[in-house]
């Protein structure tokens, strides 16, 4: 069973430029935007996407396999009352589309319930995202006031 705790790590390869590595050596590179790798801001909302994907993809790709299949996230960026920057709302709109086939409309039948299935429950980054999740800052080990 793969370990509850997940983590990656940042390095920081040029001004602007890092890259992401996980447990098992995969790797994402992500800047500042000034040229064409992900910001952060974007690979939060390819994770949310990704993962609902993921929730709704592997149980209908068992009955037929996708003529379109596509997910697109946004955010509205804004300030808070207290100056901060965030994403609120955060939409994802879902293109999930089968031949007209008994498998095919078998699985397009379950797009809705697992999107919302995956919305409610499975999909662990969008509701990280919509709760009150605590994030704690440390440098060197040590917690930040």
């Amino acid at each position: 069973m793969p370990s509850a705790t997940k983590k990656v790590t940042v390095t920081r390869k040029s001004e602007g430029r890092y890259v992401a590595t996980n447990a098992r050596g995969g790797q994402v590179r992500l800047g500042s935007g000034a040229d064409d790798d992900f910001t952060p801001v974007e690979l939060l909302l390819a994770a949310i996407g990704g993962c609902s994907s993921v929730d709704v993809d592997l149980v209908t790709s068992r009955r037929d396999e996708p003529q379109q299949f596509e997910v697109v996230v946004s955010g509205q960026r804004t300030v808070d009352e207290t100056g901060g920057n965030r994403l609120d709302p955060v939409a994802l709109d879902f293109a999930v589309h089968f031949r007209d086939t008994d498998e095919g409309r078998e699985a397009a039948g379950l797009v809705k319930r697992l999107v919302k299935l995956s919305r409610d429950k499975e999909c662990t980054v969008a509701r990280t995202v919509a709760s009150s999740t605590q994030v704690t800052f440390k440098v060197d080990g040590k917690t930040l006031d």
